[in-house]
Formats: C-alpha cells, sequence, structure tokens
C-alpha cells in the first residue's frame, strides 16, 4: 500500500502541496485529477522519491520512499516530458535500464511490436506519441510494484490507446502492482481507474471508490404545476442548481433512492433522475458547490 502522510511541498514562496494526505490500495488504478498547475507532477516526483518534502512522508510498502534507494528500484516514472540521451535507441535504452531493474524481455519484446516500434532507431527521430510509448514499453517491461504516468494518453492515438489500457489491466491482474495516473482528459480515466483523487489547493479534496462516488451524486430534473419556494431545497446537499422556466436542474449529493423520496416528498409534477460522468463530477467539486 501507499500512503502518503502529511506532505508539504513549496517552491520559493509557491506552496504547492499542503498537508496532503492520501492512501492508495494494491491492485488499484488510481486516477489523480486536477486543474493545471494544481500540483499533479510534484505529488507524482515527490512519491517516486525525486523531490525531497518540506514537510511529512512518503511510504511505499512501509519504506520511506525518498530515503531507500530499494524501494524506489519497486517504482517507475513515466513523466510527461521525459528525456532521452541524445542518439539513444530503444535498444541502448534497455541496457541502459537493464542496469538498475530486472526488464523483462518476454514483455519487454510482446510491448515493442503492440507499439510498432523499432529499437534500432534513433528516439529523437520519434514522434510526441512514439517517444511516450517507448517508456511505456519500459514501464511495463521493468514490471514495477508501483507505476507512476505522468498524462500517459496525451499524444497516442485512439488504437494505441486501447491497446495500452488492456495491457495495464493485464499488468494488474498479473502482477498486483497499484496504477496512478494524472490527467487532464477525464474521459481516458473513467474507463480504466477504479478509484480517485481530486487535487485541489494543495490538498486532495475529494476521493475514493469512482463508482461509488458517481452513483453518490446524481442530476434531477423537476418540473412543478405550482409555485414553489426555492427554500424547500436547503435540506439537501445541492452543488448545483439552475432553473429555466418552470423546471429545475438540481445537482444533489446524497443516497439516490433517499434523494428521490424526499423530492416526491414536494409533489413535483415530473421527476427525472440522470447519472453524472467523472467529468462533470470533477467540475462540480472543483466548483466547491456553486449554486
Amino acid at each position: 500500500m501507499l500512503r502518503i502522510n502529511s506532505v508539504s511541498k513549496s517552491f520559493k514562496d509557491k506552496k504547492v502541496l499542503d498537508h496532503l494526505d492520501l492512501e492508495v490500495n494494491d491492485g488499484s488504478i488510481f486516477g489523480l485529477v486536477g486543474v493545471n498547475g494544481a500540483g499533479k507532477t510534484t505529488l507524482l516526483r515527490c512519491i517516486s522519491g525525486i523531490y525531497s518534502m518540506d514537510e511529512g512522508n512518503v511510504d511505499f510498502e512501509g519504506e520511506d520512499t525518498y530515503r531507500n534507494e530499494q524501494i524506489r528500484k519497486k517504482i517507475f516514472f513515466v513523466s510527461d516530458d521525459p528525456y532521452y540521451p541524445p542518439a539513444s535507441t530503444i535498444k541502448n535504452l534497455k541496457g541502459f535500464y537493464s542496469s538498475f531493474y530486472d526488464v523483462d524481455d518476454d514483455v519487454y519484446r510482446k510491448t515493442l511490436r503492440m507499439f510498432h516500434l523499432d529499437e534500432n532507431k534513433p528516439v529523437s527521430s520519434f514522434s510526441k506519441g512514439m517517444k511516450r510509448q517507448t517508456m511505456l514499453l519500459f514501464a511495463l517491461a521493468i514490471r514495477p510494484k508501483l507505476l507512476l504516468l505522468d498524462e500517459a494518453f496525451d499524444g497516442l492515438d485512439p488504437l494505441v490507446r486501447l491497446d495500452l489500457k488492456k495491457a495495464l489491466y493485464e499488468f494488474i491482474e498479473e502482477d498486483g502492482a497499484s496504477i496512478i495516473i494524472s490527467s487532464h482528459n477525464l474521459k481516458e480515466l473513467e474507463d480504466i481507474c477504479d478509484s480517485f483523487g481530486i487535487l485541489k489547493d494543495g490538498r486532495i479534496s475529494m476521493y475514493g471508490d469512482l463508482l461509488d462516488s458517481k452513483q453518490n451524486i446524481n442530476k434531477y430534473q423537476l418540473a412543478f404545476d405550482h409555485a414553489v419556494d426555492e427554500a424547500v431545497f436547503d435540506g439537501f446537499d445541492v452543488l448545483h442548481k439552475s432553473k429555466e422556466g418552470s423546471v429545475y436542474s438540481l445537482v444533489i449529493r446524497g443516497d439516490r433512492d433517499e434523494v428521490k423520496e424526499k423530492l416526491f416528498a414536494l409533489k413535483p409534477l415530473i421527476l427525472d433522475t440522470l447519472s453524472v460522468n467523472f467529468e462533470e463530477l470533477f467540475i462540480y467539486e472543483q466548483k466547491g458547490g456553486d449554486r
């Protein structure tokens, strides 16, 4: 298990992480989301042991990831803008990574074919998407216990994204590893992540099981054939409210059946219930319950 304990990190006078706490279970694909500049990359660098922390610590399998070199060998970080030595080829990089990690040659060959990469060509000649595939190739072949992916799907075409998701699922099932994926593309995360955390103001403002969280927030559309005092909605945890004519649209947090029972008590002419997607869940959380 990964445990992040009251981690703070600042750069000069800017505090990026502020006593942040988080736990990620083994065998989980965790989606880390937040607006640009929220600190997602900083958090991943703290987890991987690249950055020291001003306060707090990160434990993986009970060991401090910054102080313990052996535990860092179980972690692999794919950055949003990976660096490659000049004139390096995938074959050169395999030799480089083999000096630090155990590279599974079968997985290496399988993934090389899956991505249609030429291991003898210079990486500098690759497109952005191919460069990202090169790092993902090693991420899968190294078989880390904790894989950190910063904007994993950026620059990948749709078919490659599907292949990558399948490979990540197989990796989790076969090795019981944990994966943290940060991304601004919430639609990409929705169909692969089982849990998530929203990074806001230096802390995790909301996290948990993705399916449960989505089911706990729903949109309700109500129409009345009589005048309604909007104070009747004060007894609900309303995250968003709008009105068009006689129709109210409400986004409410809470058990769906219980909320519907309370709304029916208001005697609406029409009551429709709609599910929210991950992107909407993120937007309503970022707005902080804006009415």
